[in-house]
């Protein structure tokens, strides 16, 4: 893409991996300064336990042809929060694009009801994946609106569609996924007499770090995983989902999605970008239509 970010301001919050780290890559390079937040460091990391940190996704950033800059921030906690915001109006006296994709929990307890389930851990989830967003919301946006023409992503897992008629293993996973699209629909209303544009986005089956290593693969070789989980054929890179953010933000007439709930292989149609291997993955398609009915893995149509 052409680098027509460069001037404006991003913050990717939960930038550490996976959606987060592949949308501050592809606004880096488009040219725009990106902030990249989440508790993983160099010298410390989070519950995750992971080995990604902030610092190398805004080396991916500055690599990408951007300006990349990593803060240690907690989103659950307002002033930590409200001194990022403060430190990007110093530093920059403007915010253009806010990504809001904090999750970072590894507590998911799958297929149990609500009272299996740890109580503990479902409400930390809550507090990871809500309140997060709430708060980072609550900071930014005064900050946003100054500047005609913002847009806010919520990042989510799933469409508005698809999450309203399906229930996703797990009653504090659903309800989260739920409570963000909510927030989308909120902003959407909230926005709407400011000039900037509010939209929910989903990408497919994700090949985060985390999922490629759950089948013990790299993004290299991510097909060898199709021998366990053929549906796998469908999955996309972290790129795919940042390359919709990108595209949305140099959209000229991005307002006509506002109050959307979007799909990154829905927004491949419109803008043209592809995935890494070149292809335009469309997973909540053909999770409906193939996987959700049980039919064999085929994806002819959909990539």
């Amino acid at each position: 893409m052409a680098k027509q970010l460069t001037g404006k301001v991003a913050l990717v919050a939960g930038g550490t991996r996976g959606a987060g780290r592949g949308t501050a890559i592809q606004l880096g390079a488009a040219g725009a300064t990106v902030y990249v937040t989440g508790r993983s460091t160099r010298a410390q990391r989070s519950e995750m336990n992971r080995p990604e940190t902030i610092e190398e996704t805004a080396e991916l950033v500055s690599a990408a042809g951007g300006v990349g800059i990593a803060v240690r921030v907690d989103h659950l906690v307002p002033a930590e929060v409200r001194a990022l915001i403060a430190r990007i109006e110093s530093e920059q006296g403007a915010l253009h694009v806010l990504v809001n994709d904090i999750w970072g929990t590894s507590q998911v307890e799958w297929n149990k009801t609500v009272w299996e389930s740890d109580l503990d851990a479902g409400l930390h989830t809550l507090r990871l994946a809500v309140e997060t967003h709430a708060i980072t919301s609550h900071f930014a946006l005064p900050l946003l609106i100054r500047n005609p023409g913002g847009l806010v992503v919520e990042m989510t897992d799933g469409t508005d569609e698809y999450n309203a008629a399906t229930y996703r293993n797990s009653f504090f996973y659903d309800l989260a996924k739920g409570a963000v699209s909510r927030m989308a629909f909120a902003l959407a209303h909230e926005l709407r007499s400011h000039d900037t544009t509010s939209v929910l986005l989903t990408p497919g089956w994700l090949r985060s770090e985390d999922m490629l290593d759950s089948f013990g693969v790299a993004e290299e070789n991510w097909r060898d995983a199709l021998a366990v989980e053929p549906h796998f054929a469908i999955s996309e890179s972290p790129a795919y989902v940042g390359r919709a953010v990108a595209a949305l933000a140099q959209d000229p007439e991005v307002s006509r999605w506002h109050g959307r709930s979007l799909s990154s292989g829905e927004l491949a149609k419109t803008y043209g970008f592809t995935d890494l291997d070149g292809s335009q993955p469309d997973a909540w398609r053909y999770l409906v239509e193939v996987q959700d009915v049980g039919k064999p893995a085929d994806t002819t149509g959909y990539r």
